[in-house]
């Protein structure tokens, strides 16, 4: 198929890579705008940006892809279908009935629960056993549309947001190449969306900050779905300390009291259970084990983090 693919970060490449290698001819690639990175403010492309350049794919990058100028230029691309990933905009009316087969979008879900921007942090926030990504035909609605296609994967207990990227990632590519020619040939049947579902709202750093009076195990969920980005956070005498690594324990003690230092970790109370600290980062320093942190930090049991 003919294809104008749209998307922006790392999850959106990697479905545009295996798009490509299946065998599809991608005529544009519509991304966002390069930003500005770092302290030297030097522009930066984004992933998708980078992985159309490689293969000589055209690129636009509107800073509003509803404008008559914008769809003016994506017109003169031709496409059968366009595939859309993270893209960052939300397309309009006309965007979605230009191809012949409309607009599907990757996303990184088992609709109809977890729409919105962060779904792969939600589900592990929330403790869910299993995520995948959902092939869907794209309306007005956010995420609302008929579901086509879908590909499941577990959640490992390990799991963190960037591991369980990596894999949505990979699971990506292999469902859209995998459901764009049973859609070319009339062989999918729409779903419409109904049942439970809730949105997952942009994951923003304040909601990183650990409190003790949860359980360790909602603590641990916190963690994992806020590693790497923004982190998961206390404080420990007065410096921001980042928990990287932990470990849901059983064990009794006042929430956030240091029950006990050992080696290789740091015990911490909860609201229920405690928490087995491995990894962890002090304001100004690097993110380390709690082995190494330990050789540097003189901390002991009866301290407390946070307020």
């Amino acid at each position: 198929m003919k294809i104008v693919f749209m998307g922006t970060p790392d999850f959106a490449a990697g479905a545009l890579r295996a798009l490509i290698r299946a065998g599809h001819e991608i005529t544009a690639v519509v991304t966002q705008p390069d930003k500005a990175k770092g302290r030297s403010g030097q522009l930066q492309p984004t992933p998708v940006k980078e992985c159309a350049l490689e293969f000589g794919i055209p690129v636009m990058q509107p800073k509003r892809i509803k404008t008559p100028e914008a769809v003016a230029e994506l017109k003169q691309y031709e496409a059968d279908i366009y595939v859309v990933a993270a893209f960052g905009q939300i397309l309009s009316q006309e965007i979605l009935d230009l191809p012949k087969f409309g607009c599907v979008n990757i996303h990184a879900s088992l609709l109809p629960k977890y729409r919105g921007a962060s779904p792969i942090q939600h589900v592990i926030i929330e403790g869910e056993e299993k995520t995948g990504v959902t092939i869907m035909q794209m309306d007005a609605g956010l995420d609302t549309g008929d579901m086509l296609y879908k590909k499941e994967i577990a959640i490992d207990a390990e799991d963190n947001f960037e591991t369980l990227h990596d894999k949505l990632m990979v699971i990506g590519g292999e469902a859209i190449v995998e459901a764009l020619p049973l859609l070319e040939a009339g062989k999918l049947t729409p779903e419409k969306q109904t049942g439970e579902t809730c949105y997952a709202s942009l994951i923003k750093k304040e909601m990183g900050e650990i409190h003790f009076t949860d359980s360790a195990v909602k603590i641990d969920r916190q963690i994992r779905g806020m590693t790497p980005w923004p982190s998961a956070f206390t404080s420990y005498k007065g410096k921001n300390l980042k928990i990287w690594k932990a470990i849901p324990v059983e064990g009794t003690g006042t929430p956030g009291e240091i029950l006990k230092v050992e080696k290789d970790s740091i015990l911490a109370a909860c609201g229920e259970g405690c928490l087995k600290i491995t990894e962890l980062q002090l304001e100004g320093k690097k993110r380390m084990s709690a082995h190494d942190f330990l050789l540097g930090v003189k901390m002991a049991a009866g301290e407390t983090f946070g307020c």
